[in-house]
């Protein structure tokens, strides 16, 4: 099984469109079984098409690319959390090319605020894959220190929405840096997961930011900020930084993380 989680950014980067066609290209040539998206936009004034998504969404046209470029066709799954830069909608995604069984949104903030931009909202799905039910979930946290809202407590109404007798996923950008001791990064550790980065036979340094991006502005560290956790410490094959400059070209203010268990 292949997994791809990746902060895309999206409609805030330059040369959008071309970064888009990277993304499909490796997604129709790795064939993940499943793609967690997060800064995933859409112009507020913009035409519904289905359900929540409307037609400039990028997760959207992203998966309309790869089918145009795949054998196997995926499907999408969003859910929009908050208004970002005054003029999008923001939310999450999954992009995945077998059946979904069920799928749901969890509010993990204090504020349901579709105008604040610090409302959280996570994107669950249950997917059949080799006839096992496995739970995957798009994440994008808030921050361990933040007041207004609290890393801990947002993870604790998340962890407690995972079913324990199921292999689960949970995927994104936590936006805590698991290269600093006794903050969030342990805190998920703690209370029951592990990182597949951890678990894999063969990885790299594991770095998803280098310098300063939005909601890190003073930093000048590298982070590693986009995990993909599971609550089982199953083998893991390998775990390797993507779109980063190295290994394809950078594509977001994050790179992205792809393991293959």
């Amino acid at each position: 099984m292949k997994l791809l989680t990746l902060n895309c950014h999206s409609w805030i980067e330059e040369n959008q469109l071309e970064k888009l066609e990277i993304i499909a290209k490796d997604i129709a040539e790795k064939q993940y079984d499943v793609v967690a998206l997060q800064e995933v936009n859409q112009l507020i004034e913009s035409k519904i098409v289905e359900g929540n998504i409307k037609e400039d969404n990028f997760a959207f046209l992203l998966m309309n690319r790869v089918n145009e470029l795949s054998k196997e066709k995926y499907t999408i799954l969003y859910e929009k959390s908050h208004i970002g830069y005054e003029k999008y909608e923001e939310g999450v995604a999954i992009l995945t090319k077998h059946k979904v069984l069920n799928s749901n949104s969890l509010l993990i903030t204090n504020t349901d605020n579709f105008n604040f931009w610090k409302t959280r909202r996570i994107l669950k799905a249950t997917i059949l894959i080799d006839n096992d039910k496995i739970d995957f979930y798009s994440c994008h946290l808030g921050w361990w220190d933040d007041e207004e809202e609290p890393f801990k407590e947002q993870f604790d109404r998340l962890y407690n929405t995972i079913d324990n007798s199921r292999l689960t996923f949970l995927m994104g950008d936590f936006n805590n840096n698991a290269f600093i001791k006794n903050e969030g990064y342990d805190y998920m550790l703690y209370k029951g997961l592990f990182d597949t980065y951890n678990l894999a036979e063969v990885k790299d340094d594991g770095v998803t930011v280098r310098g300063k991006i939005a909601g890190w502005d003073n930093n000048k560290k590298d982070l590693r900020l986009d995990l993909i956790l599971v609550n089982k410490p199953i083998p893991v094959k390998s775990s390797f930084v993507i779109f980063n400059g190295k290994n394809k070209e950078i594509v977001s203010d994050h790179y992205g993380v792809s393991v293959e268990i």
